[in-house]
């Protein structure tokens, strides 16, 4: 396995300025809008990571609290999901031996989540705002010459980045000639 490496940060002007070329996405043929935003995302990615953390960053700046607590309030649900799928058998035995305590972790579960819904949805909103702008932007840049070739280099593996490992994790692995 090749070592990964971080793409270089592409000039504001390819990103967004001068040399950048936007179009709606041809949506009656998915697969070459596919196409283009799984290239965009290899080539422009370390300028992607770079703006959903300063999209992140600027939320959290105007949320703190929220976003610490909405932090929380899903760190400690998914706790508590991974606990009773990996432990069902003492979460049962617990639930049977102790009726009025569970009831009471149940309510207060409960009670926790209805107070901290607006903490979880900035939390969320800070997370999923920069993900659509990403996917936005993907999916309205035309590629250009040297994405292209870039992109070509990426897939023949001579270079493996954070965002080519990531696609291919999810099973969206360029194909040859794309």
């Amino acid at each position: 396995m090749a070592e990964v490496q971080l793409a270089p940060l592409r000039s504001m002007g390819d990103f967004l300025l001068e040399s950048a070329r936007f179009q709606i996405p041809q949506v009656k043929d998915p697969e070459k809008w596919a196409n283009r935003v799984l290239n965009n995302l290899l080539y422009y990615q370390t300028n992607y990571f770079l703006s959903a953390l300063i999209i992140f960053l600027i939320i959290g700046i105007f949320h703190p609290v929220k976003m610490v607590l909405g932090f929380a309030a899903i760190s400690v649900a998914f706790g508590g999901y991974v606990y009773t799928t990996n432990y069902q058998g003492q979460a049962r035995r617990f639930k049977r031996n102790h009726p009025l305590f569970s009831i009471l972790i149940v309510l207060a579960a409960g009670y926790l989540l209805v107070y901290m819904f607006g903490a979880v949805i900035v939390f969320l909103f800070g997370i999923a705002f920069p993900l659509l702008l990403i996917i936005i932007h993907a999916s309205l840049r035309m590629r250009s010459i040297k994405n292209k070739i870039t992109n070509k280099m990426e897939y023949v593996g001579l270079k493996r980045t954070p965002m080519g490992i990531i696609l291919e994790g999810l099973g969206q692995e360029q194909e040859a000639g794309s």
